[in-house]
C-alpha cells in the first residue's frame, strides 16, 4: 500500500502517527545516519542511543516548558502500571490519596490505588454515566492528602478537563495518556503527570512520567527496583533494556509537533477539527453527543444514533468508505473519533461529509 493511499484510521490506540514521523523512520530503518544499525539494533549503552535519548528529552522540555526540578523518564508498563507505581511511590502507609473518577480508566487507577494505601474518591460522575467533569465545588478533597489524582481525558467516555481542579499545596497527579501535548500544560500546576504514548506521542510500550523532584524522597529503598522512580531517575530510564524503537519514534514525533509551531499551534488546529464534528453532531438531532456540552473532548469525540441497528450499519459504511475504527469501545457502545494531533484535517473533512451522505440516506 503506498502513503496516498492509507485509510483514515480513527483507532483510540495504537492510534495513527504522523506521515512526516513514519517516513522519516522508514527512511532511516536500515541505518540511522553517521550509526550504520537499525535503531532497533543498537545498544541501550551506545552513544548513539544515549544522543537519541537525550534529544528526545530536550524536545520534551522544550515544548512543554518544562521546569529544571522536573524529571521525565521514558518506562515500560503503560499508563496501567503507573496505576500501581504513583501509589507504591507517594502513598505512605498511614497516608490517604484522593481520587477523582470521572471514566472507566479512573476505575481501574482507584482500584489499583486501593490494594496498596487509603483512597478518598473526592468526587464521581459515574451516577449520569461520566458524561461530565465534576465542578470545583464537588469536590470532598482530604486536607494534607498525599496527592489527587485525575485522569485529564477520558478517552472511553469522550470527557476532558477544561480546567485544573484546584487542589490547594497537594500534589496533583494526572493520566494525561490521551491529550499529552495536544495543548499547552503547565507542569509547574502538577507534582507527577504520565501518559502511555500510543494515544497522542507515539507506538506502544512507552510510558512518558513527568516527576517533580522533592517527590522522588517519598519512595522507599524496599520498593521492587523496577517499581522505583527514583531508580529510574538516577539511570535516565536505563536501569533495563528500554523500548529503543518506541523512544525513537516518540523523540521524532515532539520534534514534528515542534515543527508545526508547538503546543499553542496544535491546540488550534485540534480545537478546529473537534469543532467540525461536533457542529455536525449537533445540527440537525440525527447525532447524539454523548458527553455534556461543557466537558466534551477535544481528541476523542462520542456520540450515538436513533437504534444499535443504525450504529451497525455507520461502523460498515464507514469503514467500507475508509474510515477505520469508528465503533465506540465495547463497554459503551456508539461510535467514536479520535482525533489526535496526528490525525489530518483532511480526514475530519471526510468524516463530517460521510455523516451527512449517512444521514441523508438513512434519516
Amino acid at each position: 500500500m503506498s502513503t496516498t493511499s492509507r485509510i483514515h484510521n480513527f483507532s483510540a490506540g495504537p492510534a495513527v502517527l504522523a506521515l512526516p514521523v513514519l517516513e522519516e523512520a522508514q527512511r532511516d530503518l536500515l541505518s540511522l545516519p553517521g550509526v550504520g544499525m537499525s535503531v532497533m539494533e543498537i545498544s541501550h549503552r551506545s552513544k548513539a542511543f544515549e544522543d537519541l535519548l537525550g534529544r528526545a528529552i530536550e524536545d520534551i522540555r522544550a515544548l512543554a516548558d518544562i521546569p529544571a526540578n522536573y524529571k521525565i523518564l521514558m518506562l515500560q508498563g503503560g499508563a496501567t502500571l503507573q496505576f500501581s507505581m504513583v501509589p507504591m511511590n507517594l502513598l505512605a502507609a498511614d497516608g490517604v490519596a484522593d481520587y477523582i473518577d470521572t471514566g472507566s480508566w479512573s476505575g481501574k487507577a482507584i482500584k489499583e490505588a486501593r490494594k496498596v494505601g487509603t483512597i478518598n474518591i473526592a468526587a464521581s460522575t459515574k451516577a449520569d454515566k461520566y458524561t461530565s467533569i465534576p465542578a470545583q465545588q464537588d469536590l470532598t478533597l482530604t486536607p494534607g492528602a498525599a496527592y489527587a489524582h485525575i485522569t485529564t481525558n477520558n478517552t472511553i467516555e469522550g470527557t476532558a478537563w477544561t480546567a485544573l481542579p484546584d487542589v490547594g499545596d497537594v500534589p496533583l497527579v494526572a493520566d494525561t495518556s490521551s491529550e499529552m501535548f495536544s495543548c499547552p500544560i503547565d507542569i509547574s500546576r502538577f507534582g507527577l503527570v504520565y501518559s502511555g504514548a500510543q494515544k497522542n506521542l507515539g507506538p506502544s510500550g512507552v510510558t512518558l512520567v513527568i516527576i517533580r523532584e522533592d517527590l522522588l524522597e517519598r519512595t522507599s529503598d524496599a520498593l521492587p527496583s523496577m517499581l522505583n522512580y527514583k531508580l529510574h531517575v538516577e539511570n535516565n530510564s536505563l536501569y533495563n533494556t528500554p523500548n529503543t524503537f518506541g523512544i525513537y519514534i516518540l523523540g521524532l514525533t515532539v520534534r514534528w509537533v515542534r515543527s508545526l509551531g508547538g503546543l499553542p499551534a496544535v491546540a488550534a488546529i485540534n480545537q478546529r477539527k473537534a469543532e467540525k464534528v461536533y457542529n455536525e453532531i449537533d445540527r440537525s438531532g440525527f447525532y447524539r453527543g454523548t458527553a455534556r456540552k461543557d466537558s466534551r473532548s477535544l481528541m476523542n469525540v462520542t456520540f450515538r444514533l436513533a437504534t444499535e441497528e443504525l450504529e451497525k450499519m455507520f461502523v460498515k459504511e464507514s469503514t467500507v468508505a475508509g474510515l477505520d475504527g469508528l465503533r465506540g469501545h465495547r463497554s459503551v457502545g456508539g461510535m467514536r473519533a479520535s482525533i489526535y494531533n496526528a490525525f489530518p484535517e483532511a480526514g475530519v473533512d471526510a468524516l463530517v461529509e460521510f455523516m451527512r451522505e449517512f444521514e441523508r440516506a438513512r434519516g
